[in-house]
């Protein structure tokens, strides 16, 4: 199984060699340069660490906070908690930084560890190169005994979270508690039982909790697409709920469901977001290459300009900053929204959609109708050693000269009535194919076409 050491931290499986796999001394060694590149360049010694519920959480999250005091820094542990909570207490409590032991929507056996800077924000992509090349040469410090960091824990960060979205100006809780919503909630087992939650309560609503146990045993594959929500969908007919939320492990992703079942879509929950938010201020969007088109229309229905960034988290908070957005994600389901942090968070993102709900007054699935349809289909294809992947992008790019071209990550070709975006996978020897037409039909003849070029070019290559 494997372990992947990356500019955003390192990520997993449980067990087996180190070096190959996840193991406490990979663990260590990459908390310890954490730790030590934090205080190196923010002069700040104070880290915050929060968990998901996964089985191996409790141990990673052990072995961090005492590596993390072995390099001389002070920890304060969230315990169970979710990503953007950990984001929001980074500046709250003047810290160097912050560390999320999760890993976000894959299975039960990874784990992973994600890395903030002092802002509560993902580090930069030198800062995570100057930590991998700490953990490569062994450049590593530790404290001596009268340097050790102090450790203290804090548990009520995640009510400290729901009441910052109850302040905003954008929430109407009061007009969603009128509406007595009744709500299905997907919690995988893991934090959104302690997070979505109480945070759909403080609103008023009437909650119905599947897998709530917080054993991190999920009852499914955790990443909230349609192919795993069939329990949610079943569960929001027959309580006659007015939607279902479901969220991943670490409770950044948001993907609702219609009060007939249906799916609204996660590609949806950031134009429906956006619609709402640009109703009130207009203003500029952004997400990445392999999102949604729908984003781009309503952002320019309300008179605003659409950005499309690299994939990335990272990278879309990099654009959003650029053009000043007032809002941006992604669209698996992440909502960004400056005035809280700059994070995907689907605690403030299930506020707003909420909020947009109660104001328009209409079925979820009413709310769905009203956005331009559109329908994405996702591939892949696989590839031998001896491919040139970047000549073979470029070749890509030639053929479709002619068409709007954006080569900021692979290659992405708006075309009338789609796109296709082609890009490299940094995990796997595959190239991800990524098609969006305004019907089934029509994605799945651009995906088929693509494949054809690709065939046609290695052919003759």
């Amino acid at each position: 199984m494997p372990l992947i050491k990356s500019i955003s931290g390192i990520r997993g499986t449980i067990g087996g060699k180190s070096g190959e796999n996840l193991t406490p001394i990979d663990i260590v060694e990459c908390a310890a340069a954490y730790g030590t590149f934090i205080k190196q360049t923010t002069g700040k010694n104070k880290i915050i660490i929060g968990r998901d519920a996964r089985i191996s959480g409790e141990m990673v999250s052990n072995l961090v906070v005492q590596t993390l005091r072995g390099v001389g820094c002070d920890v304060i542990d969230l315990g169970l908690s979710t990503t953007p909570t950990v984001e929001l207490a980074v500046p709250m409590e003047n810290a160097g930084g912050g560390v999320i032991c999760t890993a976000s929507h894959n299975p039960k056996q990874w784990n992973a560890l994600k890395f903030l800077d002092d802002n509560g924000e993902f580090i930069s992509a030198e800062g995570g190169a100057t930590i991998l090349k700490m953990i490569a040469e062994k450049a590593i410090p530790f404290a001596g005994v009268d340097e050790l960091g102090s450790y203290e824990a804090k548990s009520d960060y995640i009510q400290k979270h729901i009441d910052h979205i109850l302040e905003l100006e954008t929430v109407d809780a009061q007009l969603i508690r009128s509406k007595n919503f009744k709500v299905a909630v997907d919690c995988i087992n893991s934090t959104g039982s302690i997070s979505i939650v109480p945070l759909l309560e403080n609103l008023g609503c009437e909650v119905t909790a599947l897998y709530d146990d917080l054993s991190g045993n999920f009852a499914h594959n955790p990443e909230p697409l349609p192919a795993h929500l069939e329990a949610l969908s079943t569960e929001v007919i027959k309580t006659g709920a007015h939607l279902g939320i479901s969220v991943d492990p670490d409770v950044d992703r948001l993907a609702f469901v219609c009060e007939d079942g249906e799916m609204f879509g996660e590609e949806y929950t950031l134009v429906a977001v956006a619609d709402y938010l640009l109703g009130l201020t207009p203003g500029n969007t952004v997400s990445n290459l392999s999102s949604t088109r729908a984003l781009r229309d309503v952002t320019k229905k309300h008179g605003g300009t659409y950005s499309a960034s690299a994939v990335g988290e990272v990278n879309v908070v990099n654009k959003m900053k650029e053009v000043n957005a007032v809002i941006g994600g992604e669209g698996n389901g992440g909502i960004i929204y400056p005035k809280t942090h700059y994070g995907r968070d689907a605690m403030v993102g299930v506020a707003l959609f909420l909020t947009h709900l109660a104001k328009k007054g209409c079925s979820t699935s009413m709310l769905k109708a009203s956005y331009p349809k559109y329908y994405m289909t996702k591939n892949k294809i696989a590839l031998t050693p001896e491919i040139d992947v970047d000549n073979l992008l470029e070749k890509v790019a030639i053929q479709y000269a002619n068409k709007e071209i954006n080569t900021i990550d692979g290659v992405k070709i708006d075309l009338e009535e789609g796109w296709i975006h082609l890009r490299k996978s940094n995990t796997e020897p595959i190239i991800r194919i990524y098609t969006e037409g305004t019907s089934e039909t029509s994605a799945q003849n651009l995906s088929d076409k693509i494949k054809t070029d690709i065939s046609a070019i290695l052919k003759n290559r």
